[in-house]
């Protein structure tokens, strides 16, 4: 549990730097839950509200100050069959009961799984947002769709964010693109594309309601499926994310209290009418890049967002999307690792290979948690792999020639099992064989399959087998799993 000291801390340790960050996060906060209600199929008050609902609740009970959630693509795409087939009260229901299973996994302590994503997987992770942020821009850059002048714009709000902070850092420089950039359109009457022709804003404060379906174990099976999905997915992109912010920040935060916040933010939000969401790896760099570091800014994201949509709505319309674009091209080109484009010659070919393929996994799906599975999964392959050939097995015989003595040495597992057997040999006439394991580990259920096969052979051709060495967690496995010391073993083990 965090202390009273280090919380205050938190809220209070960079005020300046979070309320100028706050608010820079809340304009770029309204297109995307605007873009993200629309995928989902929903009114785009869902995902204004859901953004606004989300940002508060988890600055004061998530684990990762600064960090920002909100309404996302990443679980916006997930409900989009739910909202088609039964209506935005099931989308409603089963945010509720995302959230529930989000404070269970939270209380389990899940949080722990983010230990085994390699950082292949995270360099991969983070690429493929970037790419699919900026790929999000181009429909606001379709030639089609926009005038030359839509260009110019962008262009000028990328000048403007890259030369102003050479000027002086006091302001954030996205907040200055989207002032001066709303000045020029108001005032030469430009005809560009805004905030306003996305979708309507809300015009009242959200209130609190309960899904109006019914009660029926019918209706927990047609949300269940969606709900879980939703939790990991939105899950793993939070803890994902909160990985880079550490990162960026240089300190530590608490992976289960996020579980937990995350789960209480779409619990509540389920209940005023938005949509679930989670951790925004686009927005929170905004954030920490704007000078926010604290649970304020994260606060005053969330905040200023509902006052921006709901009061000062028709303002906040005007502001150009060149200008929102741009500042997402600055988070694209922030969020790629460039680094990583260099490193493909340097670094091991398995770590390119596992980063290369989460990456295109992720764009090809836009599913990010199908992604990071790939990348895990290829990480393991290439870990089992590696230990594999770690693996030796090297044997002497005595003088009389009567008993051989194999030292096994490495991990014995389902990867190296074939080499364990490749070693002995049991046409050998021996009266008695030692297997020394003093140097090995044995791990699972096929290496102590492996080992009663290799004890049996050798007993059936009459030799006497000895197994030395074994060490606490290996003999503990052996003990409760093996059974070559059983009556009708042989038969037992060739009917598998």
């Amino acid at each position: 549990m965090i202390s009273l000291n280090a919380y205050r801390a938190q809220w209070l340790g960079n005020i300046r730097g979070d309320l100028m960050a706050g608010l820079v996060v809340a304009l770029a906060l309204i297109p995307e839950a605007i873009a993200f209600s629309i995928i989902a199929g929903v009114d785009p008050k869902v995902g204004l509200y859901a953004s606004f609902s989300i940002a508060v609740i988890l600055a004061i009970t998530g684990g990762r100050p600064g960090m920002i959630s909100a309404a996302t693509a990443a679980t916006a795409v997930l409900m989009v069959t739910l909202v088609r087939d039964h209506g935005l009260q099931y989308l409603l229901a089963a945010t509720v009961l995302a959230g529930l299973i989000q404070i269970a996994a939270g209380l389990v302590k899940l949080g722990f799984v983010m230990r085994y994503v390699s950082r292949s997987v995270m360099t991969g992770f983070v690429n493929a947002l970037a790419i699919l942020i900026f790929v999000a821009q181009l429909p606001e850059l379709d030639p089609s769709k926009v005038t030359w002048l839509t260009y110019v714009l962008v262009a000028a709000g990328l000048a403007i964010i890259y030369l102003f902070p050479l000027l002086t850092k006091a302001i954030p420089s996205p907040l200055i693109t989207i002032l001066v950039l709303t000045g020029l359109t108001l005032v030469f009457g430009w005809d560009v594309r805004t905030v306003g022709d996305m979708g309507a804003l809300p015009d009242t404060l959200p209130v609190f309601l309960i899904p109006q379906i019914p009660l029926t174990v019918e209706t927990l099976t047609i949300i269940l499926p969606y709900s879980i999905a939703v939790a990991v997915v939105g899950l793993l992109e939070s803890l994902m994310t909160q990985n880079i912010v550490d990162d960026l920040t240089d300190t530590k935060s608490d992976r289960n209290q996020e579980c937990i916040g995350q789960g209480i933010a779409n619990t509540a939000t389920g209940f005023i009418g938005g949509m679930a969401g989670c951790a925004m790896i686009g927005q929170s760099i905004i954030n920490v890049k704007s000078g926010g570091r604290g649970r304020l800014s994260t606060f005053t994201a969330g905040f200023v967002l509902l006052i921006l949509v709901v009061f000062l709505g028709d303002w906040v319309a005007l502001i150009p999307m060149p200008a929102l674009v741009a500042i997402m091209i600055m988070v694209s080109v922030g969020t790629f690792s460039w680094s990583s484009l260099k490193n493909l010659s340097t670094h091991p070919r398995s770590s390119s290979i596992v980063m290369i393929a989460t990456v295109a996994t992720v764009v090809y799906t836009h599913n990010l948690a199908i992604g990071v599975l790939v990348g895990v999964l290829l990480s393991g392959i290439f870990f089992a792999g590696k230990i594999a050939q770690l693996f030796n097995v090297s044997s002497t015989i005595s003088k009389d020639g009567r008993v051989r003595t194999y030292v096994v040495e490495g991990q014995l597992f389902y990867g190296s099992v074939e080499d364990f057997m490749n070693a002995f040999d049991f046409k050998e006439a021996l009266d008695k064989v030692v297997i020394d394991v003093s140097a090995a580990h044995i791990w699972d259920i096929s290496s102590v399959q492996a080992l009663d096969m290799a004890v049996l052979k050798f007993r059936r051709d009459g030799a006497e087998v000895e197994i030395v060495g074994m060490n606490a967690a290996s003999e503990t496995i052996v003990d409760k799993l093996a059974i070559h010391d059983k009556p009708g073993a042989m038969d037992q083990l060739m009917s598998h």
